[in-house]
């Protein structure tokens, strides 16, 4: 069987979904926990987009030891020269240029005719080519770019010194029968000494982003790029924990496999949702938290006596357990550790120590630590550590059919900054007072609560996504908690620094 490449970019394509935004911290644990997972490359991120991406993928390379780390640029020299310098520690670096090939983006966007964009692939891939082996050429919005010049662009690059070559469709406007009829046509024409990997990059706005990458696998590419949990702009893009497991449940069909270890998939995927802010929906396919339930008496009776009568993929293959490791308030340092390293964590002396210090509080209160409860409490921590803004305080008065008052501390570069209001319910007197302590009144968008595990001792989860009236940026906060009252102050303390920074 052919061997299937997995290109993540879930730090790069993945964080322009609105709201999200990794530090630099989180985007090298995740990236850690997609090498272990057994991802081929991972698009670090686009160097030149910022000091932060920048330092992000100078990380990534830097803690990389398998996997090739790849950085974006656009057809432009100082792109890729930025790329080389955040690249130029990897044990195994890769650029991966862009330029759009489309009529409506030449016209409206580049303002280029096709003569100067053949010409710009030319001339930045062979500049690339100079200072990376490996040169991975993306004609942006290819599916809705003329055949015959798509086929220009891609011969250009390869004549150029590009080796591998992505076919995105950018705006999710394909169907399985046209992508992999395009990659059979590509694939078929090229003229090259060299072998060359085509690659497919899928979105979802028709919600045919997994069906169209799998197509493109039949039609000969050899390399997929997605992200975990599906996610990235607008619908997001290709989810790639559902093409690993479709090449493994229908190998039969596919003759394909991957380097993927499929058991630690739902792992994988809780920490990129953790992170993110972006939940998974009960009823994603693969890792949902309904994807083995059963509600049907019929289906119900068909699994008891045969797991096979309803279900294809079984829990333990994407590595959801039956049950979990408890660990309670008489648990020692030793557990503990030993439990966050079969989780994947591995965190430094002073980060452990104060997560220890967070899971003792919690044991306190809870009868039984989950996996998901340390997979959240490690989360919080280290989200927590680059936080400019934390919660030291919260006092709440509370008046049956009256308003609410509430006093919140907040620590701030050193110095604690005290405010009280009053609201028509708690939280709305929270993040009142939390508004007055940032000077700023942002939008509410979006506020959402999760239970971490089942029962009354759960922890909650809040997300809560703030909006800038002026400006219109969007950036989400995460806040952990026994108590959903803390949980929300936390995620409206953190939301609300990050935008009060964005503005300045």
């Amino acid at each position: 069987m052919r061997k299937i490449q997995f290109f993540d970019t879930t730090l790069r394509d993945g964080e322009q979904t609105p709201g999200v935004n990794f530090n630099t911290k989180e985007k090298v644990q995740i990236a850690l926990q997609l090498e272990k997972w057994g991802i081929d490359t991972i698009e670090a991120g686009f160097p030149i987009a910022s000091q932060g991406d920048f330092e992000a993928v100078q990380a990534i390379s830097r803690a990389a030891q398998k996997m090739t780390v790849a950085g974006l640029a656009r057809c432009q020299k100082k792109d890729i020269d930025r790329a080389y310098e955040a690249l130029k520690e990897a044990k195994h670096p890769q650029i991966h240029v862009f330029l759009a090939t489309s009529p409506v983006h030449m016209e409206y966007k580049l303002k280029m005719t096709e003569t100067e964009v053949l010409a710009s692939i030319k001339e930045h891939v062979a500049y690339a080519k100079e200072r990376f082996e490996k040169v991975q050429f993306s004609p942006e919005d290819a599916t809705r770019t003329e055949k015959a010049f798509l086929l220009k662009a891609v011969q250009t690059a390869i004549d150029a010194g590009a080796t591998i070559i992505n076919i995105p469709d950018t705006v999710g406007y394909t169907n399985p029968t046209e992508y992999g009829a395009l990659f059979a046509y590509l694939i078929g024409n090229i003229q090259s000494q060299e072998e060359i990997i085509f690659s497919s990059h899928c979105h979802d706005d028709l919600g045919m982003a997994t069906a169209n990458a799998l197509a493109a696998i039949e039609n000969g590419a050899n390399r997929v790029e997605g992200t975990v949990n599906g996610i990235g702009e607008r619908a997001g893009n290709t989810a790639l924990e559902e093409v690993a497991v479709a090449l493994h449940i229908r190998k039969d069909y596919y003759q394909a496999t991957s380097g993927i270890t499929l058991a630690e998939t739902k792992h994988t995927s809780d920490i990129v949702a953790r992170l993110s802010g972006v939940a998974v929906p009960r009823n994603k396919a693969v890792i949902g938290a309904n994807a083995f339930a059963h509600e049907s008496g019929i289906h119900q009776d068909g699994v008891l006596k045969n797991p096979e009568t309803y279900e294809i993929i079984t829990p333990q293959l994407v590595g959801v357990k039956n049950n979990a490791l408890p660990l309670g308030k008489l648990s020692g340092r030793h557990a503990f550790v030993t439990k966050l390293g079969e989780l994947g964590y591995q965190l430094s002396e002073e980060a452990l120590k104060a997560a220890f210090k967070r899971f003792k509080d919690l044991a306190d209160k809870k009868k039984q630590i989950t996996d998901q409860d340390l997979i959240a409490l490690v989360a919080d921590e280290v989200r927590g550590e680059t936080d400019s803004a934390h919660l030291t305080g919260l006092q709440l008065q509370y008046v049956s059919a009256g308003r609410q008052g509430a006093i919140v501390s907040v620590e701030q570069e050193g110095q604690t900054h005290v405010a009280s209001a009053v609201g028509a319910g708690s939280i709305q007197a929270i993040y009142n007072s939390i508004d007055q302590i940032f000077e700023q009144q942002p939008i509410l968008v979006n506020y959402e609560i999760n239970a971490l595990t089942a029962g009354e001792d759960a922890q909650a989860e809040v997300l809560v996504f703030l909006e800038c009236p002026q400006t219109g940026k969007r950036l989400n906060g995460i806040g952990v908690d026994f108590d959903v009252l803390e949980a929300s102050a936390k995620a409206y303390v953190q939301a609300s620094a990050l935008l009060k920074k964005g503005a300045n």
